[in-house]
């Protein structure tokens, strides 16, 4: 059960009843742990073993290895693992390296609704603090699944217009999860949970304009520190304002928030963090619809290179700012392009794989040759998850499929999926051991 603290009377004025902060901050620490066991707790594991599997896989990249030197560097409390190193340091800064490495592919699960990347910022805060605190596996997946259920709804009640402006919502609502994790695993009150989301909306940042550089994976890391870093002040005693969320000059009005309240309808009954995608292709989330519908076409044998004479996508509107680059030149521009994806997969390339996408992969003129039969096109009827792929040949016949990502595969299909896509990127051996030990909750996972 979690100890509830009376509100000190100087608190309540600042506090009240009725903020988004408190509201959060009652499903954060309140819930009780019979109603997180739910079918969403599922999706939890899978989520954890990918973002473990990504994280390692990434752990050499520039990013995922200067945060790592970094807070090496500063040394401190040997409190939480790294991925990459032996060593232990303080909880905030295992979040931030631990948080970068997870984003530095680009390969983690998505919400749409959230309009982010939820386990690249809640698994590394809940790792880090079951570490510090001695917390059973048990609490480590609680924990996560408010993490990431708070951000999912936070984001959504943020809305369209928030990410559209600028902000990255990954970061920005992340950090509000990220703080609602922590809170439960340092064991805080409702109160003191509350001053801790309320304070991160002074934290919560990150945005758009960093997308294609270093600092796109930074800001998961980031939000993931920012959430442990309030948890541990609001513990000590520190006050914030508990409207600081949805009131006069708060995060939603002065970050373009569209203060969607039917994104908490249910909270603490439902969780649509249920709803989160794994991606199967190490490319943009915006561009694995298509790729999904196109892989339909290439199974039926209507979409022979030599034979190809047109391909073409529709998509909604929003994804011509994210990843329609139409003659990428380098191996990060490929994973933004829907006409260079569709090429390497008619080619047979594996659009899974990592080492795909190359700076010499954008110039092969097999390549390039079938990227410049492909046309994007825009079809605002259709959902931000959804692609309609035609392929047409040299006679004249075409084949068009439509696929949405938001219907979702089967849990069984999901987890089949997930399993290969952990061995591809860490072996068998040790896919198998994450597999094994996520599913016991017996024991914190090993980074």
């Amino acid at each position: 059960m979690i100890c509830r603290v009376p509100i000190k009377e100087v608190e309540k004025e600042m506090l009240g009843s009725a903020t988004l902060a408190a509201r959060l901050a009652r499903f954060a620490v309140s819930t009780p742990q019979e109603n997180l066991q739910c079918s969403a707790r599922a999706i939890v594991h899978l989520s954890m073993i990918d973002f473990i599997a990504v994280a390692r896989a990434g752990v050499d990249e520039p990013v995922a290895r200067i945060t790592r030197e970094m807070v090496l560097a500063d040394e401190g409390r040997e409190d939480a693992s790294l991925f990459g190193s032996e060593v232990r340091v303080p909880a905030r800064a295992a979040a931030l390296a631990n948080g970068a490495a997870g984003h530095a592919l680009d390969y983690d699960d998505t919400h749409f609704a959230y309009v982010g990347h939820p386990s690249t910022v809640i698994m590394p805060v809940t790792l880090a603090l079951a570490q510090t605190t001695g917390a059973k596996a048990s609490a480590l997946y609680d924990a996560a699944l408010i993490g990431l259920e708070g951000a999912s709804r936070v984001g959504a009640w943020l809305g369209r217009a928030h990410y559209q402006l600028g902000f990255h919502s990954t970061a920005s609502a992340g950090s509000f999860g990220a703080a609602m994790s922590a809170s439960r695993l340092l064991g805080l009150n409702e109160a003191q949970t509350t001053h801790a989301i309320s304070l991160v909306a002074s934290r919560a940042s990150g945005l758009k304009s960093q997308f294609g550089t270093m600092g796109k994976p930074y800001h998961a890391g980031m939000a993931a520190s920012n959430g442990i870093e309030v948890a541990l002040l609001a513990k000590a005693g520190f006050i914030s304002r508990s409207s600081a969320l949805d009131g006069e000059q708060g995060f939603a009005e002065t970050h373009a928030g569209e203060y969607n309240d039917a994104a908490f309808e249910g909270m603490g009954e439902t969780f649509i963090f249920e709803d989160v995608q794994h991606k199967f292709h190490a490319c943009c989330h915006g561009l694995h619809a298509c790729l999904e519908a196109l892989g339909r076409i290439i199974a039926d044998g209507g979409a022979v290179p030599d034979q190809i004479e047109m391909m073409s996508v529709s998509t909604n509107s929003r994804f011509m700012r994210v990843c329609n680059i139409a003659s990428p030149t380098t191996g990060l521009e490929a994973k933004f392009s829907f006409r260079l994806v569709m090429a390497l997969a008619v080619l047979g390339y594996d659009t899974a794989a990592l080492d795909t996408y190359t700076d010499e992969i954008c110039s092969v003129p097999s390549v390039v040759g079938l990227r410049d039969m492909v046309v994007v096109n825009v079809d605002d009827t259709l959902a931000e998850t959804e692609s309609v792929v035609t392929v047409r040949d040299k006679s004249g016949v075409q084949k068009t499929v439509r696929y949405d990502l938001n219907d979702l595969l089967p849990l069984a299909e999901k987890q089949a999926r997930i399993a290969a896509k952990s061995a591809s990127l860490i072996g068998d051996a040790a896919a198998q051991h994450l597999w094994d030990n996520v599913m016991a909750e017996q024991t914190l996972p090993i980074l």
